[in-house]
């Protein structure tokens, strides 16, 4: 099948093509592993996946994309009702798992012959359910010929070939996991070595040459020097899923040579913006659109905004790698009559055409006093303060001002709340400064390390 036509590049050696945790397949192996999936759920319109990081989860999505089922990747830590909800609303016929009761086992050890039609292009491949922050998660659906668009400007924009060695031990239960981490690698032939947990020392010992990581892993790194300099002989760094600190950026690059790849996408669009391997990389940015991609900026009253570099957003995407549609909805329903998605994030697109995200429309527009203040940008300053590990900045209702700034750190013992006010003011205008700062011994963060703002929170003040 097309999207996987990357597993002849792997040739017919015993050389492994995917390992996960120290455990590892051939080509060949996965293939004949994945043919026996396949003859398992051949049939079976729609098929969830148990995505523990685990080989049999590569295994169980290659064998059902091969049968030409929809993946359904149901996350690993997902609670009763949660898992409950994504099997009803996707219709998995099939589930596959080793540890659910009533799942259908996947032993990677397996080998069968399996042939089968290859898939359309506009046939359904995964269905990726979406954080759900504002209500039940919804089901994403992207199909072949959008999954295979997306990872083929990736590999353009990246310089990705068979050549690389790529590791990362994220989740497979996300896009960055899965969809780039997994089917990017077999896609493009090359081989990938899934850490189990994406610790410092795993990614130092694992000698790859292209890395994925949040910005979580990235910080960790940088704490451990030797590890990061053990990435010194890497090609590319890739950093995603949340804005990567300015600081953390310049501190990777000081140890490791490389100054990371930023870029930027959501569930419902893959990755429409990064910066490019043979380009410039800029701290706090996630460069231009990638191969196939358009952008627009509509201010608040619907109009274009300028790319001025300096005027917030909402940030529209239009290109292949885009969703069909919601899964139960209709596919007018998730783009603009003229095929724009909404993304619901803030952006400034700058007069060369590079982006910088501000944050989510619904919890990163802070309009205090009249302003309209982009949290980010209050969150990198207060990042450039050489005490303060970790922020997050959200809107407090105020009666009089509508919004005032409120961060929460995580900060080094000594520091005080006027102390950052002040800085803050110091780098920014003064109406963008914190009106109350609060000190936490960690942020609340989800699985791939994005904070979770919605638990955050103050009273009227």
């Amino acid at each position: 099948m097309r999207l996987l036509n990357g597993l002849h590049a792997y040739g017919t050696g015993h050389r492994p093509a995917v390992s996960v945790n120290g455990r590892g397949l051939s080509a060949q192996r996965l293939r004949n592993a994945a043919n026996a999936v396949a003859a398992d759920v051949h049939g079976a319109a729609t098929v969830a996946v148990d995505a523990t990081a685990s080989l049999e989860t590569v295994v169980a999505v290659t064998g059902a994309l091969l049968a030409g089922s929809a993946v359904v990747p149901v996350p690993a830590d997902a609670g009763p009702a949660e898992r409950e909800h994504i099997l009803r609303d996707s219709g998995a016929a099939v589930t596959l798992s080793n540890r659910l009761p009533g799942a259908t086992p996947v032993d990677p050890d397996r080998t069968a012959q399996f042939a089968g039609p290859a898939p359309a292009p506009d046939d359904v491949a995964l269905v990726m359910y979406t954080s759900g922050t504002t209500g039940a998660p919804k089901g994403v659906e992207l199909t072949h010929g959008a999954v295979e668009a997306g990872l083929d400007a990736l590999a353009d924009a990246w310089a990705w070939t068979p050549e690389d060695r790529l590791v990362h031990g994220l989740p497979l239960f996300h896009v960055h996991g899965l969809i780039l981490g997994v089917l990017g690698a077999l896609r493009v032939g090359s081989p990938l070595v899934h850490t189990g947990r994406p610790t410092p020392a795993a990614y130092a010992a694992a000698r790859g040459t292209l890395y994925f990581g949040v910005p979580t892993v990235w910080s960790r790194v940088c704490a451990e020097p030797a590890a990061a300099r053990a990435l010194r002989p890497a090609r590319l760094l890739v950093s995603g899923s949340a804005p990567l600190p300015a600081p953390v950026f310049e501190r990777l690059y000081a140890l490791t040579g490389h100054r990371p790849v930023e870029r930027y996408g959501m569930t419902e669009t893959l990755i429409t913006i990064s910066s490019r391997f043979d380009g410039e990389r800029r701290p706090g940015q996630v460069g231009t659109p990638v191969a196939g991609v358009a952008t627009r900026l509509l201010a608040e009253d619907g109009t274009e905004a300028p790319r001025d570099g300096e005027t917030i957003g909402e940030l529209l995407v239009k290109g292949p790698m885009l969703l069909r549609r919601y899964r139960g909805q209709p596919a007018d329903s998730a783009r603009t009559p003229d095929g724009w998605f909404r993304t619901g994030d803030l952006a400034r697109i700058a007069p060369d055409g590079w982006h910088r995200i501000v944050g989510r429309a619904s919890t990163d527009l802070i309009k205090s006093g009249g302003y309209r203040i982009g949290a980010g940008e209050v969150e990198d300053a207060l990042l450039a303060h050489p005490a303060v590990r970790e922020a997050a900045v959200v809107g407090v209702p105020h009666e009089d001002l509508g919004e005032v700034v409120t961060a929460y750190v995580v900060a080094a013992p000594g520091v005080g709340e006027r102390e950052l006010i002040d800085f803050v003011a110091a780098h920014l205008n003064v109406h963008k400064r914190p009106r109350a700062v609060h000190f936490l011994d960690a942020l609340p963060r989800n699985a791939m390390g994005k904070v979770q703002k919605k638990r955050l929170g103050g009273p009227m003040l």
